[in-house]
């Protein structure tokens, strides 16, 4: 996964995504999934996800020990962030969404750009594989997207910004 040479360690964002794998013989609901995210804030990249039907503590270790190290990690009131070794220091915020806020917006755009899963999508995942590697595209596309932002915004301080995703999806 390509992260930017320039990405900033200081904070680091963690949340989860809830789906499901379609529908098969002998699974009427499909089959819940868990993709669990770790962005970085400046420029905002994936540095590392992880998919699961479960949210569970080893795996997110797995995530934290995959990335790069930061200062300070910033997660929700989930109980499985408890059990994890974080590097750096842990902020776990069951109150409200200001520390991760943009890792929220990170798991819209997941929604919006990757048809299966829309939340009334008529697409959807019929294996876990296909949906890590939809995953993988995406992440290279958003990792880009979000260097490429932050390397606008250096060079041209004064212009308003207004970008769109979807330029990027021939990268």
């Amino acid at each position: 996964m390509w992260i930017s040479p320039q990405t900033k360690t200081e904070a680091f964002e963690l949340d989860e995504l809830y789906w499901f794998i379609g529908k098969r013989k002998g699974h009427e609901n499909g089959i819940n999934t868990f993709i669990m995210t770790m962005l970085s804030r400046e420029p905002r990249q994936i540095v590392s996800y992880a998919v699961d039907n479960s949210v569970n503590t080893t795996l997110i270790q797995e995530m934290v020990e995959r990335a790069a190290q930061a200062e300070k990690y910033y997660t929700d009131g989930g109980r499985a962030y408890l059990g994890v070794d974080f590097i750096g220091a842990h902020k776990r915020n069951m109150e409200d969404k200001s520390d991760t806020h943009n890792i929220e917006g990170s798991n819209a755009d997941l929604r919006h750009y990757i048809a299966g899963l829309r939340r009334r999508s008529r697409c959807f995942f019929r294996s876990m594989e296909s949906l890590q590697a939809v995953l993988y595209v995406f992440v290279h596309a958003y990792n880009r997207f979000g260097d490429a932002k932050m390397q606008f915004a250096q060079k041209h301080p004064d212009r308003q910004r207004i970008y769109h995703l979807d330029h990027l999806c021939y990268i």
